[in-house]
């Protein structure tokens, strides 16, 4: 499969790296000033472009049909007013490129927004903490993947868009559901699904199946592995110490680590 991008930033490079690992030939275009991922995350911008060709092309004055004639698949990130402008939006490039595909990633039409602001419009933020990683791009990239391998499979020729705000949705169904909401089961409500304590450090413990509780409790030698048991028991010992012992037990207990 052969792809050519003109995203820049965070899903668009994600998701073309990852076609890239499932085998694609990739080009990825950038504008003469090159993509603003590298000047904040040079090293992560490096490994994502590995093994692409990249051309940089002044789109407002010149064309990439000569690119785009033998390419499967374009991958692109700009809104629909700006791709207008760059004579690539859909109606325009399926006549010139009848064989193509395109997969759009689009934030939430043409409002202004990142992942910060769809995180908040969806009730994933806990102010005034940001979050650790950018969730609601490295959902869409995902799903501009299947996009993509969807019209690539599908014989290309087709269209197909992928919003952030929509990934941002997505990933807020479990809040919503009550799952991961303050009380819900995996919000706090289950003891042996949650974060404890160390003696210097913090760990994180997911015993949801029976199995697990069991071995837990067995394990920790308490009885009713209630929060105030497991945190009196986990405050015993190193971060390292736990996981060590929760690897011996086969149990789902990791310390809490860095980036």
């Amino acid at each position: 499969m052969r792809v050519v991008t003109t995203a820049v930033n965070i899903p668009g490079p994600v998701a073309a790296a990852r076609l890239r690992d499932l085998g694609a030939a990739v080009t990825k275009v950038e504008p003469p000033s090159g993509d603003p991922l590298v000047l904040v995350a040079p090293e992560w911008y490096g490994r994502l472009v590995a093994g692409m060709e990249v051309v940089r092309l002044d789109l407002k004055a010149e064309s990439l049909d000569g690119l785009l004639a033998a390419a499967d698949v374009l991958l692109t990130s700009q809104r629909r007013s700006a791709l207008e402008r760059l004579r690539l939006a859909w109606a325009g490039l399926h006549d010139r490129h009848p064989g193509l595909a395109q997969v759009a990633i689009l934030g939430d039409g043409e409002r202004a927004g990142h992942d910060l602001t769809y995180l908040a419009s969806h009730g994933l933020l806990d102010p005034p903490r940001l979050p650790r990683t950018v969730m609601a791009d490295l959902m869409g990239a995902e799903r501009a993947v299947s996009a993509v391998l969807a019209a690539f499979l599908g014989g290309g020729g087709s269209y197909a868009e992928v919003s952030l705000a929509e990934a941002a949705d997505a990933l807020a169904e479990p809040l919503r559901a009550g799952l991961t909401a303050p009380g819900g089961a995996l919000g706090g409500g289950l003891p042996t699904y949650g974060l404890y304590e160390a003696s210097d450090g913090w760990v994180a413990v997911a015993a949801l199946e029976p199995g697990f509780r069991r071995r837990l409790a067995e394990g920790l030698g308490v009885a009713g592995l209630s929060r105030s048991e497991l945190e009196g028991a986990f405050r015993s010992r190193t971060a390292a110490e736990w996981e060590a012992w929760a690897r011996e037990l086969d149990l789902p207990v990791e310390a809490l680590h860095g980036p």
